[in-house]
């Protein structure tokens, strides 16, 4: 059909087709369609989905670990931590535990602050988007901000008492994380790697705080877990998160709540966790110790590419004073 309805004959519609002008129908046979050559064609057999709801629901469940050989619960993941990554900062550092835990820390030293007293630390917690397995909730939702409000405020617990606030006075310390995956043990990780860049920034500590996180399954005479993936976090009873202070062998925060029985149980669990505090120190003081042994050998090799570009100018000013007096 034209703009104004009347109909085109078949040579006119082939010019405004793309591609070859199909040949006239023959007599008596219907025209067919034209192709579409713009248009991806879909598969010609397909399957429906139901097909691979098993494959779907057995994958779930290896991840949840219910199908998982069950592990020692004294056994620590494996942790790698790595501090002096990011240049914007003053200090950065970045742990990750083999559950999958990734987290990101950046830290500031002292800041003039308006009021007047003691020094302060400021800490903020973010989760990223794609922190969670599963479908994202909506970002910047009430629940989402009060949990981070509230993980924000922990952090701050288990630092004030590592930190030498009483040597900056009328100051601020600002450390911010952010929970890059979210494997289990998030809050205990923050709390590593916060600490790792409150050093790494050159703030005076009295010690690293390191952070170890338990779980206690539902069932009744399951024992309690170091550092629990995520899974194992959702179907626990009971969790505990505490910070130690290991060179002075001080609890600077315990966190915790749940059914996880009687006081002993308890008692045990917190000893479990100290043990686990201490085992993870020695990772994250070789982790410092190489952050400032690249930055000691970056400046002494910024010093002696100074020190050549110098000489380099001073050997050339006096072939230049050489030349002028000979002429």
């Amino acid at each position: 059909m034209g703009w104004d309805g009347i109909p085109l004959p078949v040579t006119a519609c082939a010019r405004l087709l793309p591609g070859p002008a199909p040949s006239p129908p023959a007599r008596g046979v219907p025209p067919s369609m034209p192709l579409d050559h713009r248009r991806l064609c879909g598969p010609e057999e397909s399957q429906p989905p139901l097909l691979w709801a098993g494959s779907a629901a057995e994958d779930e469940e290896d991840e949840d670990g219910a199908g998982a050989a069950p592990r020692d619960p004294c056994a620590l993941r494996p942790l790698f931590a790595r501090a002096g990554l990011l240049s914007q900062a003053q200090g950065s550092a970045y742990v990750e535990l083999g559950s999958g835990t990734k987290v990101l820390c950046a830290a500031w030293g002292p800041r003039e602050a308006a009021e007047p007293g003691p020094g302060r630390l400021l800490c903020e917690f973010r989760r990223a988007p794609f922190a969670g397995r599963g479908a994202r909730g909506r970002p910047g939702a009430v629940a989402e901000r009060e949990a981070e409000r509230e993980a924000a405020a922990a952090l701050r617990e288990a630092l004030e008492p590592a930190v030498r606030l009483g040597r900056y006075p009328r100051a601020r310390l600002a450390v911010s994380a952010l929970l890059l995956q979210d494997g289990g043990s998030a809050l205990a990780a923050a709390v590593s790697a916060a600490a790792l860049a409150l050093a790494d920034a050159g703030v005076e500590m009295y010690d690293l705080a390191v952070g170890c996180a338990l779980c206690r399954p539902p069932a009744l005479a399951a024992s309690w877990m170091l550092q629990p993936a995520e899974p194992e976090e959702r179907r626990a009873a009971a969790r505990l998160t505490l910070a130690l202070l290991p060179a002075l062998n001080q609890v600077s925060a315990v966190l915790g709540g749940g059914r996880g029985g009687p006081p002993e149980d308890w008692a045990q669990a917190l000893r479990l966790g100290l043990d686990g505090c201490h085992r993870q120190y020695p990772v994250l003081r070789q982790s410092l110790l190489r952050a400032a042994q690249r930055r000691d050998a970056a400046a002494a090799a910024a010093t002696a590419t100074a020190a050549a570009a110098t000489a380099t100018a001073a050997a050339a000013t006096a072939t230049a004073a050489a030349a002028a007096t000979s002429a």
